[in-house]
């Protein structure tokens, strides 16, 4: 256990990302078009968050046009290259996959005041 510690290590984000299930975030991640690359800005909420090393992950959906959209963005990826908290949220549960069923005023979460 402590070999695979070892050598998922180095691919580790230095500084942990700062952010909660159920805050309004914007996610900036990097995409690359043929030889160009540009940064693309992902925001939503953050609906869940898997921990588990390497592999930790955490989902963001947000509706557009009408059609809830979710990603789900690897904590440790290069490509994701900055998150930011634009609003706290105050919930009481871990997965908020109860939103996905929810429309309107209904799908917002309480802010922290």
């Amino acid at each position: 256990m402590d070999l695979i510690k070892e050598l998922t290590s180095s691919y580790l984000r230095q500084e942990p990302l700062k952010f909660n299930v159920g805050d309004t975030v914007r996610v900036y991640v990097k995409v690359k078009e043929g030889a160009r690359e540009r940064i693309q800005i992902f925001e939503g909420t953050v609906i869940a968050k898997k921990h588990g090393g390497i592999s930790e992950s955490f989902t963001v959906r947000r509706v557009s046009y009408g059609v809830g959209v979710e990603r789900v963005f690897p904590v440790n990826c290069p490509s994701v290259t900055k998150v930011e908290v634009i609003r706290a949220g105050k919930v009481r549960r871990a997965k908020l996959y109860y939103l996905r069923d929810r429309v309107g005023k209904a799908a917002k979460v309480k802010g922290t005041l």
